[in-house]
């Protein structure tokens, strides 16, 4: 830690006798424990392969898209050559949608000193796409550019750096946008920039023009479209048509008061607009044109500027985005609850369960972004943009340096921060009360599979860490809005978040996760209160679990239960038991902490975890066991199913298989999930551990495949084909495989992945997890798949978010700020990890047995540190 000031840091070191010391931002605080652990461990070596968490270079380059923007606000994308891709700023996403944008340099007296600030265009850019065989009308990839280019990414930053034999300059640029852990609204900003940093390499001094250039990508067919005027800079404009007015507006700005503004480049035919705008940057010319009322082309800025030899120069470009309304509606309106009172178990708004910040009036028809209710137009966005840029950068700064501080193997990393762009993408709303509302991924053009779906969003273990109190707004909608007066809940919202129709089935590890989830929430905020509020909705979850899963009091899920793979599981099995088990856990544990009853919850739980370990474990791993006679339930042939109905054939397979779409004997890489689940929690084992380990240890065996070329993939192979590698979803070693197996189960999904060998890590199989990582990260390497974008059902798909579990998996740092506690149980012996928790973020450091913990911003106030079981108390001083 820096002493520019002259103070020393105050290091204190914590023996057998307790002492502590101060809590405060960039305060060291150290614990001095013994351990047995070596850091021994290292990453193998793939010859042949990029660096994992290194730099994009060459083929490596070809599909990186660098996600900026605001949790909820939209996106676009710098791709590995400078590229801005994918701008899906109005509300939904729009995957392929290239505008022609391009930053340029010119530099005057040179033949070929006239190139757009981009590395050299990727193959798969010159055909195959839309258009190509027509020429690619309008595209910016025949324009010069620089003949090399590396990019890095230290999220939220990526840095490019270009190479031209052509120029004694030397270019970097970086693409950002605000994110700092706990400042969810400064992280939901609408807003990016790219800076380009220039030095001259040469001799002699240097006389250039900076331009940055961009179409009207906003206007739509009959629309309403203009350039304005903004201080440095233009904005893009667009009031939609007459029947559908959606506003959209896109600044385009510098905070360099020489910028010269071109607001219409010129009007005509063919390729008039752009060519006459290359002409004007080919030639270092500064056009200055006013405004016009309706229909510019597009619009340029320039900022001239000169370089001694040695000389250096930033031209921060800014971007900040607009589009207040959408058409966005999803789910019916179902009984609004009457007469609501929290002790009920029921309740109608965020407040009742003390989310007082977010029961702002809201009951709009469509989705509204939440930086409309803070901001009136783009241009608020912009001032605010402008006036707090140099903070927000230095607390995103903060942020990085902390995260990447950290010391675990540069492949785990790699997916974690890889991941975090999902939190910037599409994928993740943010309506005007400033709840959180997802999809699971982006389509090409819209959001895929609505509703925080709490399933696939149980996966996900960045937020509740980075951002408490939004993840905390998604246990208030599923408890709240999609919790009826049974404690029937709906795996997927409505939008805008309101009370809805219960037509179909509650989805048993969604639900059961929730309750898991409640317990984790209310560990990390160490919020008493909020928990207090909550629980009465909680235990009525957990008792309409018990009543329509289990409603012959066994302990175990046997009824048919939906789940994340779209399909109904008919019998109890490893999976959903685990979950069970889990949420009965967790309910117990904040019953009891409440003075609660919890005599028969308790005797479910050992019931359940009787049976699991005894009935479902067969010697090796946990299985399915189907049943679908002498339930409640109708048959599987006349049951409502998202599978259809059942055909002569199917009827014909049920009399001699089953039910369609089981596992029965196979080897289930979500086997323990539940398990997992509960540990990552904060809640103790739900099942044996021995043999949840055991369960893994096959899961690596026989469900990871090294080359997937003779495996048969009917399902959907996109995601892992041909010599590729990864975690099948489920194999069945020792036969058993139903000629209908569940839906999805031949498939490669990359949050299971994560999800198993965070799992194996937790538990000790460090090598076989880093195996399993090390396949899934390998097809995200950048040549054929973009490295920020891990997809399933669509792209930037939330369950990858599982990655995050790597933090808590390698070295067993969780913070519980209930009882004031840092838990440690390192992996990998010694040891620097980022930690985030509800008022602060900074490191934690194992080193020889002393504990130390760096606090980057905010404040971590621990009183106790748990190493490996071993307990000592700071106090404060």
């Amino acid at each position: 830690m820096g002493n520019k000031s002259g103070r020393r840091s105050f290091i204190k070191h914590l023996g057998m006798s307790g002492v502590g010391t101060v809590i405060l931002p960039a305060t060291t605080l150290l614990a001095n424990e013994s351990t047995n652990k070596q850091s021994d461990f290292r990453e193998d070596e793939i010859p042949g392969q990029r660096v994992f968490n290194g730099s994009y270079t060459g083929a490596y380059l070809n599909r990186v898209a660098f996600p900026i923007g605001g949790l909820g606000a939209g996106m676009f994308c710098m791709e590995g050559t400078g590229a801005i891709s994918h701008m899906s700023v109005r509300n939904r996403p729009e995957v392929f949608h290239e505008p022609s944008v391009f930053a340029a340099i010119s530099i005057k007296g040179l033949r070929d000193g006239a190139k757009v600030l981009e590395g050299p265009v990727p193959d798969w850019k010159k055909f195959g796409r839309k258009d190509a065989g027509n020429g690619a009308t309008g595209a910016t990839t025949g324009l010069p550019r620089f003949h090399g280019a590396s990019f890095q990414a230290r999220f939220p930053f990526g840095q490019l750096d270009l190479q031209d034999k052509d120029l004694s300059l030397k270019v970097k640029v970086i693409g950002w946008s605000p994110f700092i852990p706990g400042d969810e609204d400064n992280s939901s900003l609408p807003v990016g920039a790219m800076e380009y940093h220039f030095i001259n390499s040469g001799t002699s001094t240097l006389e250039a023009v900076f331009s940055f250039n961009a179409k009207n990508f906003l206007a739509v067919e009959n629309g309403q479209n203009a350039v304005r005027s903004i201080q440095n800079g233009f904005v893009l404009s667009e009031k939609g048509i007459k029947e559908k007015p959606l506003r959209s507006d896109f600044a385009i700005y510098t905070d360099d008061n020489n910028t010269v503004v071109d607001h219409c480049w010129f009007r005509g035919g063919w390729w008039d607009p752009l060519t006459m705008a290359w002409n004007a940057v080919k030639n270092a010319d500064l056009i200055s044109n006013t405004p016009v009322e309706k229909d510019a082309p597009g619009a340029s800025l320039y900022v001239p500027f000169s370089l001694l030899p040695g000389g250096k120069k930033v031209v921060r470009v800014m971007f900040a985005w607009y589009t207040p309304e959408s058409d966005l509606a999803i789910g019916d309106m179902g009984t609004r609850k009457e007469n609501c009172n929290p002790d009920s178990g029921c309740c109608n708004s965020p407040a009742d369960i003390g989310l007082d910040k977010y029961d702002k009036d809201f009951n709009a028809p469509f989705y509204k972004p939440w930086y409309s209710s803070r901001f009136i137009n783009v241009e608020e966005v912009a001032d605010f943009w402008s006036r707090q840029y140099d903070t927000l950068y230095r607390k995103s700064t903060l942020f990085k340096d902390a995260f990447y501080s950290s010391s675990l193997p540069p492949v785990v990393m790699e997916a974690i921060a890889a991941n975090l762009t999902i939190l910037k993408s599409p994928t993740v709303l943010r309506q005007f009360d400033g709840r959180l509302w997802s999809f699971e991924g982006c389509s090409d053009d819209n959001g895929c599979c609505h509703g925080s779906c709490t399933h696939v969003w149980n996966y996900a273990q960045a937020i509740p860490h980075l951002f408490p109190a939004l993840e905390r707004s998604l246990r208030s909608t599923e408890f709240c809005e999609s919790q009826d007066e049974k404690g029937h809940q709906n795996f997927r919202s409505a939008l805008p978040i309101k009370p809805a129709t219960h037509e179909f089935h509650a989805a048993a590890d969604g639900q059961l996760g929730g309750i898991m989830k409640v317990y984790r929430e209310w560990r990390i905020s160490g919020d008493s209160l909020w928990m207090k509020k909550i629980y009465p909705m909680v235990q009525k979850s957990m008792d309409y679990c018990i009543s329509t899963w289990d409603p012959h009091r066994k302990g175990i899920i046997e009824e048919p239960h939906h789940n994340t793979y779209d399909i109904e599981f008919w019998g109890p099995d490893g999976m959903h038991c685990s979950f069970y088990i889990g949420a009965l856990d967790a309910l117990i544990a904040m019953g009891a902490y409440l003075g609660k009853d919890m005599t028969t919850y308790k005797a479910l739980a050992e019931k359940g975890r009787t049976f699991l370990e005894k009935d479902l474990y067969d010697g090796e791993y946990f299985i399915q066991k189907i049943q679908f006679t002498g339930l409640n339930a109708p048959s599987p042939a006349v049951a409502q199913s998202f599978g259809g109905e059942y055909s002569k054939e199917a009827r014909i397979l049920l009399e001699k298989e089953g039910p369609k779409y089981q596992y029965g004997k196979g080897c289930l890489s979500d086997g323990v999930l539940g398990a997992w689940i509960a540990r990552m929690c904060g809640l103790n084992d739900p099942v044996d551990a021995v043999k949840v380990r055991s369960h893994l240890k096959a899961v690596h065996k026989y469900n990871l495949r090294k080359n997937l070329s003779e495996h048969a993939n009917p399902q959907r192979p996109s995601f892992a084909l041909g010599e590729e590698g990864g975690l099948l979803l489920c194999t069945w070693p020792k036969g058993g495989k139903l000629s209908l197996p569940f839906v999805y189960s031949d498939e490669v999904w990359t949050g299971i992945e994560h999800q198993v060998a965070a799992h194996l890590m937790l538990l000790g199989q460090v090598k076989e997890g880093i195996d399993i990582l090390n396949a899934s990260r390998n097809r995200y390497d950048g040549r054929i798949r973009n490295p920020f974008n891990e997809y399933e059902c669509g792209h930037w798909y939330a369950r990858a978010l599982s990655s995050y579990g790597y933090f808590q998996a390698l070295t067993g740092v969780r913070y519980d700020a209930v009882d004031k506690t840092l838990f440690i149980d390192s992996k990998i012996g010694d040891f620097t990890s980022f930690l985030s928790a509800e008022q602060g973020f900074g490191t934690v450091t194992v080193r020889q047995g002393k504990v130390s913990v760096k606090v980057a911003h905010g404040k971590i106030d621990i009183n106790t540190i748990d190493l490996s079981g071993n307990k000592k108390t700071f106090k404060q001083v």
